[in-house]
């Protein structure tokens, strides 16, 4: 039918082309929900490289998407009503941080779509998906390979301290035992104790970290966690006060006076997400889009750090690190 049809056939039936277009539904601005159990951070690497990577494939915040954004602000016990909040709110995708916002997001709804990051937990064992390569259900995303991360945390631990017999662990309970059990098994073979130093929220971290350090250990590392992540340089400012060299998942570590961190490059992570988000906008569903690893790993040293330990850094370490900082 043509234009001169159309026009003839809608007058006889009293409806004019203004009218017309008056009567359509305006075409609904997509909203992506966002969930994460830390605290809001302009800075942080988290939102502002969804928004990257959400831009890098045509969606621009406020112009044909919206992002919704919840924290949890340390306390992880909030999530479950703020995943609610997100689903009553209209969200067409929930992008979930971590363990605690992932449980949240599944129980607020089976339809909702869920793209989920987490560097601390196995996606199968704790029962979010089915397989790797096709998750099944409601959510796809990253997920880390923990137990090899752990097995390098320990190898570099003992490049810097080849003695190492005793290393301490802070460890965010709230992620699950998927570290816990990797640094274990790891540690078993290398004949290293483990200590661990538990908490639960952003105020519990530096009590767990100060009552550890008072058994001595010849370092600590700390486990992935949003929470780890943000809190990172009050534990570096901690560990430097008391000479204990430290390893963190996290760059924000090094970059606040801690010695070193290996782990996922979260810019690149976060941008990936978009990519994610963008293919279930798009028309994907969540139950066949294939659970991806990180790829890009970052090691940062911070060299300053090293010299007032009284460390030397081994050059097999220095040349392997992305950055040095001196």
């Amino acid at each position: 039918m043509n234009r001169r049809e159309l026009i003839v056939l809608l007058s006889g039936a009293g409806i004019t082309l203004p009218e017309l277009a008056q009567t359509q539904p305006a075409r609904k601005m997509p909203v992506v929900g966002f969930l994460h159990p830390g605290f809001a951070d302009a800075v942080s690497p988290t939102i502002s490289n969804l928004r990257q990577g959400l831009r890098d494939e045509g969606y621009i915040e406020g112009e044909n998407i919206r992002i919704d954004a919840r924290w949890g602000r340390g306390k992880p016990e909030t999530m479950p009503e703020l995943a609610r909040e997100l689903v009553r709110g209209g969200a067409d995708v929930i992008v979930a941080t971590a363990r605690p916002s992932i449980e949240a997001a599944k129980a607020a709804s089976t339809q909702v779509p869920i793209v989920a990051n987490d560097l601390e937990s196995d996606p199968i064992a704790s029962g979010f998906i089915e397989n790797l390569a096709r998750p099944g259900g409601n959510l796809t995303g990253f997920f880390l390979d923990a137990p090899s991360l752990c097995s390098k945390w320990l190898q570099q631990m003992r490049e810097v301290l080849p003695g190492v017999s005793k290393i301490a662990v802070l460890w965010d309970v709230t992620t699950g035992r998927y570290q816990l059990d990797g640094i274990g098994a790891a540690a078993k073979t290398m004949s290293v104790d483990v200590q661990i130093m538990e908490y639960r929220d952003s105020e519990g971290m530096l009590t767990a970290l100060e009552l550890g350090l008072k058994e001595e250990p010849q370092a600590v590392i700390q486990f992935g966690s949003p929470l780890a992540n943000q809190g990172a340089p009050r534990v570096a400012q901690t560990m430097s006060a008391r000479r204990v060299p430290g390893l963190s998942q996290f760059r924000t570590f090094p970059d606040a006076g801690g010695l070193m961190s290996y782990g996922p490059d979260l810019n690149h992570l976060y941008r990936r997400l978009g990519s994610y988000v963008s293919k279930i906008l798009r028309g994907a569903h969540p139950a066949e889009l294939p659970i991806e690893r990180p790829t890009k790993f970052e090691l940062v040293i911070n060299l300053k750090a090293a010299k007032a330990l009284g460390l030397e850094m081994p050059a097999t370490l220095l040349g392997s690190a992305d950055e040095v900082i001196e």
